[in-house]
């Protein structure tokens, strides 16, 4: 069955790319004399020869690329703008390496004919995906790509599950109902349509393709007998064991001393999302500080004349994991103001606490420009470099603060804490402790390198205008 994530699909993805990259050289090859024209292209009267041998070489290279990039993976390309990204990224690499080859081998080639090419194609690369995903979309909305799919357990786990189905759209996911082998749900729930003996029947009266089994731990004789029903039936079994209840952020089958494990503490981002993510933040960081250095000077110069102490505030902080570090800002209260903390930190009506409040007598005059305009967190730079922080994720938190977390927050620790987040951009100190972990959770479930640079964009403004920074 030819379906968007299907091996087939991938196939012709691969293919079709291929034919799209020998095309568009050969439409840039036709088209290039008559772009002489333009004023800034050198004129080229006479029709132009490429060698046959790169139109085999270009197709070869860039698919081969995006292949490297697994921008063919269905799985990992879910989401628009993964598989935009890495086709942007792969797309780069590509381009790179046929400029080398031009360069060591056929010199003579148009460089405005090279760059028309690889413009042209990269927008037919992209083009045609954006148009396939439109298509696929609409045909979701039409339900004709709709996979019937069968819940086994209407417990918490099973109804969470109808929440994401349900809430998920673009998955192409048809609820049927729900098996149980509890009386109670049989009689009073109208989407459970019978116990778990009746898998079979329900299997085949709507052509049921995949079967989750969201059975607690206590029924695992009654899965065994379940499954092997079911492996009697065209269907893909699917087990979530409630054990994933007990993970941080999510939980992944890893080999474990070549033992398949379940781990319960799979980092959020996978290998290529964190290189990419270390990547950026060494490049901006080398670039930035050199152009900081004369500020920095500056502001130390400031905190030296205008009170008592180091320049730097050094504090442990709880990073990715909970992993302890030393974060370095600027220091804007007096030298022993950790010391005096329980006498400005308060607590809502929930019990929660505020450790942050816009009188705080503690704050010197030089440290209220600086919180001010958040040229305090400048030297987190060199937390950055030392890999403790990213530029972008959630704030790391001081350890006392995080001994008081409900098991939910500690879902924020799973990837890199950073020096701005989607928190800071949404509200920076306006928001206590309990509510910005809401926040830091969107951007770990929604994760991508061009969310990284949104809120890096959004942050300058938000300093600009000082909204909720003391």
């Amino acid at each position: 069955m030819f379906r968007r994530f299907s091996a087939n699909f991938a196939v012709f993805s691969i293919f079709f790319d291929a034919f799209l990259v020998a095309g568009n050289l050969f439409l840039a090859v036709i088209l290039r004399p008559d772009l002489s024209d333009l004023s800034f292209v050198q004129e080229i009267p006479s029709a132009i020869q490429l060698p046959v041998v790169l139109y085999i070489i270009f197709p070869f290279i860039w698919v081969g690329v995006l292949l490297l990039f697994s921008v063919y993976d269905g799985k990992r390309n879910f989401r628009v703008v993964d598989e935009f990204s890495s086709l942007s990224f792969g797309s780069m690499l590509a381009v790179i390496s046929m400029a080398g080859i031009l360069f060591l081998t056929y010199r003579d080639v148009s460089r405005f004919l090279f760059l028309f090419f690889c413009a042209t194609t990269y927008a037919s690369l992209l083009g045609w995906r954006a148009a396939y995903r439109t298509l696929y979309r609409a045909r979701l909305v039409k339900g004709k790509e709709s996979r019937p799919v069968l819940i086994l357990g209407a417990g918490i786990v099973g109804r969470l599950i109808e929440e994401q189905i349900s809430s998920r759209s673009d998955l192409g996911l048809k609820l049927v109902g729900f098996l149980d082998d509890n009386p109670l749900k049989v009689d009073r729930e109208k989407d459970v349509y019978g116990t778990l003996s009746d898998v079979r029947e329900i299997v085949k009266r709507f052509a049921v393709e995949d079967v989750l089994i969201a059975l607690p731990r206590t029924a695992h004789e009654r899965m065994n007998e379940v499954v092997n029903d079911l492996h009697q039936l065209s269907v893909r079994i699917w087990v979530i064991p409630d054990y994933f209840a007990l993970s941080l952020h999510h939980a992944a089958i890893e080999e474990f001393a070549g033992i398949p494990m379940l781990d319960l503490r799979a980092p959020a981002l996978n290998d290529y999302q964190r290189m990419i993510k270390r990547a950026f933040d060494l490049a901006f960081t080398l670039i930035v500080l050199p152009i900081l250095s004369p500020a920095i000077a500056v502001i130390a110069i400031a905190i030296k004349l205008d009170s008592k102490g180091p320049v730097y505030f050094r504090q442990l902080r709880a990073g990715e994991n909970g992993k302890l570090f030393e974060i370095i800002k600027f220091r804007t209260m007096v030298e022993n103001a950790d010391e005096l903390r329980h006498l400005v930190e308060t607590t809502d009506e929930a019990g929660n606490v505020i450790h942050k409040s816009k009188n705080d007598w503690r704050i010197t005059r030089v440290g209220k420009f600086l919180r001010k305009t958040s040229l305090d967190e400048i030297p987190q730079l060199f937390n950055v470099l030392a890999g403790d922080m990213s530029l972008v994720g959630p704030r790391p938190e001081m350890p006392y603060l995080v001994d008081r977390y409900e098991p939910w927050q500690r879902k924020r620790f799973s990837i890199p804490q950073g020096m701005t987040g989607w928190w800071q951009i949404n509200g920076r100190s306006d928001k206590p402790m309990h509510l910005n972990t809401e926040d830091d959770l969107y951007y770990v479930q929604n994760y991508s390198i061009w969310l990284d640079i949104q809120i890096l964009i959004k942050t300058i403004w938000v300093v600009l205008r000082g909204k909720g920074a003391y």
